[in-house]
């Protein structure tokens, strides 16, 4: 299942104990999201040490296997959709995830509920992946 994944589903792959890095690891799920994510974790770089207590070399070796997990598309591979994205998405911060899955006619990963209060892109939290693919 081809899915575009938001910037708290990725920074969730920091918890060792997190479903969604167990499930994006374990599962045949194809992964995508917009380059503009890995900026806003590098930003948040700081509290996701101090959250999940890692050490620098932790967060690198996360950092790696989110990248080889994650396919990751610079906004030229979807700017097209951007403007249609402005209209769809519910919030600004997440117009460039929208833009990817309007392009990729994928569903959307992520906890932010008022996501889902759109009717173009479906999404998808957690728990309603796990049943989707037949784990819950």
């Amino acid at each position: 299942m081809l899915l575009v994944v938001d910037t708290n589903i990725l920074i969730s792959f920091f918890n060792e104990r997190s479903t969604a890095r167990e499930l994006a690891i374990s599962s045949s799920l194809e992964l995508c999201s917009p380059k503009t994510a890995l900026y806003e974790i590098n930003k948040h770089k700081q509290d996701i040490l101090k959250s999940f207590s890692l050490s620098e070399g932790q967060f690198s070796f996360i950092l790696r296997l989110l990248n080889s997990t994650v396919q990751f598309a610079e906004t030229e591979e979807y700017k097209r959709f951007l403007s249609r994205a402005i209209r769809v998405s519910p919030d600004p911060d997440d117009i460039d995830f929208f833009a990817m899955a309007l392009k990729l006619g994928c569903p959307l990963w992520s906890e932010e509920k008022r996501l889902g209060r759109q009717q173009k892109v479906k999404v998808y939290n957690t728990s309603e992946l796990l049943k989707e693919l037949g784990f819950g």
